[in-house]
């Protein structure tokens, strides 16, 4: 099956998007974090620069549910 991901949800900070991929995990939903390591390159430093929180396009719906505190609807 090949589908695509889609993002969920956008964070300022690495950490945030990190407990929110884990608080999906949590309920069975598989996500992942990109972005992260945006402009380390030339300053040596982390940027934020728009941190994505993905998942599949199946689970988008019950993913937003949880990440709005609602409990995910089947």
């Amino acid at each position: 099956m090949n589908e695509k991901l889609v993002t969920v949800s956008r964070f300022d900070s690495y950490v945030d998007a990190e407990l929110a991929r884990q608080k999906l995990g949590d309920y069975g939903i598989k996500a992942v974090v990109v972005g992260e390591n945006a402009g380390i390159a030339y300053t040596g430093a982390p940027v934020a620069q728009d941190i994505e929180l993905q998942t599949l396009e199946s689970r988008a719906k019950e993913a937003l549910d949880i990440l709005e505190n609602r409990e995910p609807q089947e």
